[in-house]
C-alpha cells in the first residue's frame, strides 16, 4: 500500500511538473515571438562550397542564395518559376573603412575572372585557383569565374557601422549572431530593428497574420538596419513579403533579404522613406525587389537586386494617394525576368518627379524592357528621368507605352508627359528596336520624350532606332 501510495504521489507530482513544463514551453514560444533575442536552431547557415573569401587576413563566411538558372531564351514563355529551374549563387559581406586586398579561392581551375560592374575598373590577378584584387570603396561587386554567371559570387563591401543600438534599449528589437525564427512582427513608431552581422532571421510560415510581411514597419520614425540576413524560404509562395513599409520617416539600411514568397520590400502609402545599401535575392514568381506604391519623398540608393520579376518598380493603386518625388540612384541591378527600372503596370493615381540615376545593370536575362514606363490604367504620369544608366547586357532597352493589358483594372487610359533618357550607355539589345514609343489614341498620348546622349554599342542613338505609333508627340534625339 505504501508503495502504491508513493507511486500515486509521484504521479501527481509528474502531472504538476508536466503542466509546469507545458506552461514554460508556451511562454518560450510567446517569448520567441515577442523578443528578438531568442535564437532558434532551425538549420545551419547555407554556406558556399565553391568560394572561400579572405578580406585582408580575415576569412569571411560565404552564404548561398537560390536563383533562376535557365538561359534567357528559355524564359520568354515562362508563366512562373519552379525550384527545378534554380541553382545557387554565393554572397558575402564585410565592412570597409579603406582600401583592402581581397583573396578569393575557387574550387576549380580559373581561366577567367570578370568583376562587375565594369565601371569600377577592377582587374584581378589570377594565381592557380586563387585571384586577388583591391576594393577601394563600399559597393556591390559581382564576380564571375570561367564565365559562369549562374553561380557567381556577390561581394558586398559595406560602410563601417556607427551608433550600433544597445540590445538592452526597450525601443530596440535586437538580433545577435545566430539563427532566429519569428512570426510577423509589427514594428511600431519610434522602434529600431537591428540585425548584427552573422544574424539570420527566418520568417515562420504560419501562425498569426500569415499574409503580413515578416517585418512590418508601420508608424513613424522607424529604423530597420544592420548587416544580417532576413530569409523567407520557409514561407509558401505568395504569402509574405520580407519587409513591408507603411508610414513616415522610415529607414531600411544594410540588410540582406533572401527568397521572398512575394514582393520583397513593398513601400505603401508612405512619406520620407530611405532605403540604403539593401541587398535582395529572389527566385520565386512575383518576388519583385522593391515596389514603391502611392508614396512621396522616397530615396533608394547604394543597393543590389537580383530577383525573378521587376527589380525596382513604381505603382499607384486606386484611392491610395499620389506618388511623387522618388529617387533611385547608385544601385547595381541584375535583371532575371521582367523590368529593371520601371513604372507600372498598375498606374491608377498620379505619378510625378521620378529620377533613376547613376545605376549599373550588369545582367539582363529577362523578356521585358529594362527601362520602362508601362501604363495600363488611367493615371497621369509626368516628369520621369532615366539618367546616367550603364547597361552591360540588354535584350530590350527602352519603352514608353500606354495600352490595355492583362494588368489593366480600368477602362479609361492615361497620359504620359515629359520622359527623358539621358546619358544611357548600353550594349546593343538582342532584339530591335532600341526603343518603343506607343500611345493609346489621340486623347491618350505619349508626349515630350527626350533622348540626350544615349549611346548603344559606341554609337549615338538615332531617330531611326525608335519605333513610334501615331499617338506620340514631341520626340527629340540629341546630339
Amino acid at each position: 500500500m505504501q508503495r502504491m501510495k508513493f507511486r500515486s504521489g509521484m504521479s501527481r507530482q509528474f502531472k504538476k511538473w508536466g503542466m509546469f513544463c507545458v506552461f514554460i514551453w508556451g511562454m518560450l514560444l510567446v517569448s520567441s515571438h515577442l523578443w528578438a533575442q531568442s535564437a532558434l536552431p532551425i538549420s545551419s547557415p547555407r554556406v558556399s562550397s565553391k568560394f572561400r573569401v579572405a578580406v585582408g587576413k580575415t576569412e569571411i563566411p560565404v552564404y548561398l542564395a537560390q536563383v533562376i538558372a535557365l538561359p534567357a531564351e528559355k524564359r520568354q514563355q515562362m508563366k512562373g518559376s519552379t525550384e527545378r529551374d534554380t541553382d545557387r549563387t554565393s554572397f558575402a559581406g564585410f565592412d570597409l573603412s579603406g582600401p583592402v586586398t581581397v583573396v578569393v579561392t575557387h574550387t576549380e581551375g580559373i581561366k577567367s575572372v570578370k568583376i562587375l560592374p565594369s565601371s569600377l575598373g577592377i582587374t584581378p590577378t589570377i594565381h592557380g585557383n586563387t585571384f586577388v584584387f583591391t576594393v577601394a570603396k563600399p559597393g556591390q561587386l559581382t564576380i564571375e569565374v570561367n564565365e559562369n554567371w549562374v553561380n557567381a559570387l556577390h561581394l558586398f563591401a559595406d560602410p563601417v557601422e556607427t551608433n550600433i543600438p544597445n540590445p538592452n534599449d526597450p525601443n530596440v528589437i535586437y538580433f545577435g549572431p545566430g539563427v532566429h525564427q519569428v512570426q510577423s512582427i509589427e514594428v511600431a513608431s519610434g522602434k529600431t530593428v537591428y540585425l548584427a552581422r552573422g544574424a539570420i532571421v527566418y520568417g515562420n510560415p504560419g501562425g498569426e497574420a500569415p499574409n503580413r510581411a515578416i517585418f512590418y514597419l508601420h508608424g513613424s520614425n522607424i529604423i530597420l538596419r544592420g548587416r544580417g540576413i532576413i530569409d523567407a524560404s520557409l514561407c509558401p509562395l505568395h504569402t509574405r513579403s520580407i519587409v513591408g513599409v507603411s508610414g513616415t520617416n522610415i529607414k531600411v539600411e544594410g540588410v540582406t533579404l533572401r527568397d521572398s514568397s512575394g514582393f520583397t520590400l513593398p513601400v505603401r502609402r508612405s512619406d520620407q522613406v530611405k532605403i540604403d545599401n539593401v541587398k535582395i535575392f529572389g527566385w520565386r514568381a512575383n518576388s519583385d525587389g522593391m515596389d514603391i506604391c502611392n508614396s512621396r519623398s522616397v530615396e533608394v540608393r547604394n543597393s543590389f537586386v537580383r530577383t525573378f520579376d521587376d527589380l525596382i518598380v513604381l505603382k499607384t493603386d486606386k484611392n491610395q494617394g499620389e506618388l511623387r518625388d522618388v529617387t533611385v540612384k547608385n544601385c547595381v541591378l541584375w535583371n532575371e525576368f521582367a523590368h529593371a527600372l520601371s513604372l507600372g503596370a498598375e498606374l491608377r493615381e498620379p505619378l510625378s518627379h521620378i529620377l533613376f540615376s547613376d545605376c549599373d545593370i550588369i545582367r539582363d536575362k529577362g523578356r521585358e524592357w529594362l527601362l520602362r514606363v508601362y501604363h495600363c490604367d488611367s493615371a497621369s504620369v509626368k516628369d520621369v528621368v532615366f539618367d546616367n544608366i550603364r547597361i552591360e547586357e540588354a535584350r530590350r532597352l527602352m519603352s514608353v507605352w500606354i495600352g490595355q493589358a492583362i494588368w489593366s483594372k480600368e477602362t479609361e487610359r492615361g497620359h504620359i508627359d515629359e520622359v527623358t533618357f539621358r546619358g544611357i550607355r548600353s550594349v546593343a539589345p538582342s532584339r530591335a528596336p532600341l526603343c518603343e514609343l506607343i500611345g493609346f489614341d489621340p486623347a491618350h498620348k505619349v508626349n515630350k520624350v527626350q533622348f540626350q546622349n544615349v549611346v548603344v554599342n559606341g554609337r549615338q542613338l538615332k531617330e531611326s532606332d525608335l519605333k513610334k505609333n501615331p499617338f506620340v508627340g514631341e520626340v527629340s534625339v540629341s546630339p
